[in-house]
């Protein structure tokens, strides 16, 4: 009786077992048989589209030939595009100013105001009406994105430094905190935009707040080099000073038979202070003669508008590729439509 009950429970173990292994071969083969119906459903769709192509290649061939003459003659008779552009730093808060600008002679572009346009760049109404788009966007790579972050976190106190993090202003990336920006000027007079930079950059610099905050910027620069300036001569006259003593009691230990090794080390400690000194506030002239350059005006020409433009080529911008392609995807959505239109007729007939 106790040899049935293993017997059993061994034979209901393998079976379950067996049904197991049955299930996941089954699950298995529906897998595969679903892909393989995939694959088969875009054979079948790819053997459709060639017999498709196949049927009516005559009539793409013509509308190819067609919108190819048509682009040819539109690229033979169309203005030439040029593109400048020119890289700015912003000083002074004003870089909204500068976006504000763009913009609107943007707009001025876009509806061919020559005469509007014209009077605020001081170019004659032709040169105005040669110009088709201004954009201008912020030019920042990951380095640059760092330092301003460096920068901003050096600006704050220890406490919301340590709530600041760097992936979430990174995200969050303002463009108008970048410090370059490019203006690109699209035109088909290709030396109008060396023309117009003067007007850009004077329509940023003639404004009085800006021209405030330069003034005060320019005032606490001098103030601080005058600091740094006394401070320098200052720590001079203290190096003299103690050389004169150190030479001092140098003769003193050269007439008598004591030296005094614990005034010596610490006459070395304060000169090396000095020096320690000395260096910081150099270091400091340095940065403040580069803050100096950087914001001697309100918006820094990093790189000019060229004298000619670039012309503006390629397959997207040639009506020889654009229109061929056009024509052929219009023929094919056509005979789509006539196909399927021919399906319903025939489909209502079995019906």
């Amino acid at each position: 009786m106790n040899d049935q009950i293993p017997k059993q429970q061994q034979s209901s173990d393998e079976v379950d077992l067996g049904q197991l292994f049955q299930i996941i071969g089954n699950g298995f083969k529906k897998l595969f048989h679903f892909i393989g119906d995939i694959f088969k459903g875009i054979f079948n769709l790819l053997i459709l589209f060639l017999v498709f192509l196949q049927k009516h290649i005559i009539k793409f061939a013509i509308a190819g030939f067609l919108g190819l003459a048509i682009g040819i003659y539109a690229d033979l008779n169309k203005e030439p595009a040029y593109l400048s552009t020119m890289v700015v730093e912003p000083n002074f808060n004003s870089v909204q100013q500068l976006y504000n600008n763009i913009h609107f002679y943007n707009e001025l572009a876009e509806a061919k105001d020559s005469m509007a346009l014209a009077e605020a760049l001081n170019i004659n109404t032709k040169e105005a009406a040669s110009i088709k788009e201004f954009t201008v966007e912020s030019y920042s790579d990951e380095n640059q994105k760092v330092l301003l972050f460096d920068k901003f976190v050096r600006s704050l106190d220890t406490t919301t430094q340590k709530a600041i993090d760097m992936e979430k202003y990174l995200l969050n990336f303002n463009s108008f905190d970048a410090r370059f920006h490019t203006i690109s000027v699209m035109a088909s007079n290709n030396s109008v935009a060396r023309k117009i930079q003067p007007a850009i950059v004077s329509s940023i610099s003639r404004n009085d707040y800006f021209n405030l905050q330069k003034d005060i910027s320019d005032i606490n620069i001098q103030l601080q080099d005058s600091l740094y300036s006394k401070q320098i001569k200052e720590i001079d006259s203290l190096q003299l000073l103690y050389k004169r003593v150190m030479l001092k009691e140098a003769d003193k230990a050269m007439q008598g038979t004591n030296i005094n090794l614990g005034d010596t080390g610490g006459q070395d400690n304060k000169e090396l202070s000095l020096i320690n000194k000395m260096e910081e506030l150099k270091n400091s002239l340095v940065k403040l003669n580069e803050e100096k350059a950087n914001k001697s005006s309100i918006l820094n020409v990093i790189s000019a508008f060229p004298r000619q433009g670039v012309q503006i080529k390629g397959i997207w911008n040639s009506y020889k590729f654009l229109i061929p392609a056009f024509l052929i995807v219009l023929t094919g959505f056509f005979l789509l439509l006539l196909s399927l239109n021919t399906y319903l007729k025939n489909y209502k007939k079995e019906a």
